[in-house]
């Protein structure tokens, strides 16, 4: 969903003998082919992906019989439901019913991937954690540079480190290949370090929650982080990992409702769940001191109980639990606004963006904001500019204060 996310999780298929390449970059052709398919009715993640795809299709030498896409599905009525199976009817119109389409479920945590899934979930997730690492770095380095584009040349270059060690398929799965990544990722760290930065420089903090593809995506959402950052703004953006914890969260509240708590079942979920707090333990151990007062929570049950007095999390699923419950527990850290990044006509967007308002009021009236997308140019930077005034103002008022990095902060 990310660039940084879609180049590790492609190495980790590189490891298991899979040429596994990360879609094409979106761009205007990518909303051209997907024109002649989608009818308007479809949100923008839908466009993108289809997009994409289809501009493999036009590569020379592409061959149906020997490519696979990569597309997760989920239950639930959010359309994301719908992306895997109109892909399959997109192909089969063109006649590529030769095309496999990987379509792991969130219902069952992405276990089902065949002979595949050990270690697929093991590397995948290590890639995921990593990449999450890498871009953290590039959002808190970016701001503060002196040197434009080195926090990004940076970026490019440890994430490239981390991503050839994810795919030397030369040492093993296990705790040799998980040292080798913690120390590609320290390798990555230091790059930042290397950077000329100047620390002092006043930068508003601001949370980045929404849909987590057109969060992620940075050309589904103008990129807007980089132009938030114009205005003097830091950005914490809801990594990728936030959805693992919640699907393993789902899973185990499944399996209670159909009365397996007790079962084989729930053991091997919880397995799976201690083994992974371990291992991403391990993988951030190079990133402690650049993340304080950025900390993620420990368990995404809190991110929950923060969403419940607005979305019962029992009955309200995705998304929007997630976005809202993530948006308190930020303003809890002392950030100095909000924004919701969604495509447009997008349910949890919408549901979330009426709830906002009572949330800003509970929180201090911290100012909160939708950006919805809808792959038309958008004028962001009168309402970014409008917004910002809004955090200036509730950041010299607030009375939860931000926990900034450790003394020793680097001034260039």
């Amino acid at each position: 969903m990310s660039d940084e996310g879609t180049r590790a999780f492609a190495a980790a298929f590189r490891y298991l003998g899979v040429d596994a390449h990360p879609s094409p970059e979106g761009d205007e052709r990518t909303y051209e082919i997907a024109g002649r398919f989608t009818s308007g009715d479809e949100c923008l993640p839908e466009r993108v992906t289809i997009g994409d795809f289809l501009k493999v299709a036009e590569q020379p030498g592409f061959d149906p019989a020997k490519t696979a896409f990569f597309m997760p599905t989920a239950s639930g009525p959010c359309r994301f439901g719908q992306y895997s199976p109109f892909l399959k009817q997109v192909l089969h119109d063109l006649g590529y019913d030769d095309v496999l389409i990987v379509s792991p479920t969130s219902a069952d945590g992405y276990s089902s991937l065949g002979e595949y899934a050990g270690p697929m979930m093991r590397l995948g997730w290590w890639g995921l954690v990593g990449s999450d690492a890498i871009r953290k770095m590039l959002h808190i380095y970016r701001p503060h540079e002196t040197e434009r584009g080195a926090a990004d040349k940076a970026c490019d270059r440890a994430l490239e480190m981390f991503c050839d060690a994810l795919a030397d398929s030369s040492v093993p799965i296990g705790a040799k290949k998980l040292a080798q990544l913690a120390g590609a990722l320290e390798s990555g760290r230091d790059l930042f370090r290397a950077i000329p930065v100047d620390f002092d420089r006043d930068t508003k903090l601001v949370g980045v929650v929404g849909e987590i593809f057109c969060r992620l995506s940075t050309f589904s959402n103008e990129d807007l982080i980089r132009r938030l950052e114009t205005f003097g703004a830091q950005a914490w953006l809801s990594d990728i990992g936030e959805w693992v914890w919640y699907t393993n969260f789902e899973q185990k509240k499944n399996l209670k409702m159909y009365g397996q708590g007790r079962s084989l079942e729930m053991l091997k979920v919880r397995i799976k769940e201690h083994v992974q707090h371990s291992h991403e333990a391990k993988l951030l151990a190079p990133f402690r001191k650049e993340f304080i007062g950025l900390e993620e929570p420990h368990d995404v049950a809190e991110v929950l109980e923060h969403s419940a007095p607005y979305l019962p999390y029992h009955g309200s699923l995705g998304e929007m639990v997630l976005s809202v419950g993530k948006a308190i527990y930020m303003y809890e850290k002392g950030v100095d606004g909000i924004i919701d990044i969604s495509p447009f006509t997008c349910m949890n967007g919408i549901i979330c963006e009426s709830i906002y308002p009572k949330v800003s009021r509970d929180c201090e009236g911290i100012p909160i904001r939708t950006f919805y997308f809808d792959g038309s140019q958008m004028d962001l930077e009168n309402d970014l500019g409008i917004f910002m005034e809004l955090v200036s103002n509730y950041s010299r008022r607030k009375t939860k204060q931000r926990v900034h990095r450790a003394a020793g902060r680097r001034a260039a």
